[in-house]
């Protein structure tokens, strides 16, 4: 008989996210294991959360877990892989807009909603900057973030544009990030609010004032 596959390893139904028309789950394993991983970091912290502990609250073996993931270094690597991966989407969508202020509002709209979606995972970057910036995904993610952001700021404020306009562009990227995950999830705050603040606020920096 052969070896028992761990790719074929059932995670429990009320574990399961969205099938496909095959009744297959599209990569939902992965990311399963991704947000209960969240999950027990934000309970118990990341030092003091084991993959045994993140496999059991799955119901799935380590062997089935190891298969995605060898360590939790990799999970955690992982969301900033993704994090990075929607940026370059965002990165080839807007390549393929004509210029101009609708299309840097489209942007940082987009952009926004990069940030909603993984704003747990922000949170627990930040939370946790002074254990995983002790790793090398944590200490090069400024690096590997700083490429994506010249693009992103091109994009918006031209490929020949002055200093001021380039600057008043990272200021409304760095500025929309900050004020984002600073008042996410606020009771007395609603999010559509939020976002509408935030992009009025961002709108205004990438319309760059007449010099007087």
């Amino acid at each position: 008989m052969d070896a028992e596959d761990p790719r074929d390893e059932q995670v429990p139904r009320d574990r399961q996210g969205p099938r496909d028309g095959q009744g297959g789950r599209r990569g939902d394993t992965r990311a399963r294991i991704q947000c209960v991983a969240l999950e027990l970091f934000a309970e118990q912290g990341y030092e003091r959360t084991s993959l045994r502990e993140i496999a059991e609250r799955l119901g799935v073996t380590k062997a089935a877990l190891y298969y995605h993931f060898k360590s939790k270094e990799d999970i955690v690597r992982s969301f900033t892989e993704d994090h990075f991966t929607r940026l370059d989407a965002l990165i080839d969508w807007a390549r393929e807009q004509p210029p101009g202020l609708a299309t840097g509002r489209e942007i940082l709209d987009r952009y926004v909603s990069v940030l909603v979606d993984g704003s747990d995972v922000f949170r627990f970057l930040e939370q946790n900057q002074a254990t995983l910036h002790s790793h090398d995904s944590g200490k090069h993610r400024f690096e590997q973030f700083r490429p994506r952001l010249d693009a992103l700021v091109e994009l918006i404020a031209g490929q020949d544009a002055s200093a001021r306009a380039r600057v008043r562009a990272t200021v409304a990227f760095f500025s929309t990030s900050a004020c984002f995950m600073y008042f996410h999830g606020k009771s007395d705050l609603d999010p559509a609010e939020l976002r509408k603040i935030v992009l009025e606020i961002a709108d205004d920096l990438i319309q760059e004032p007449i010099p007087r």
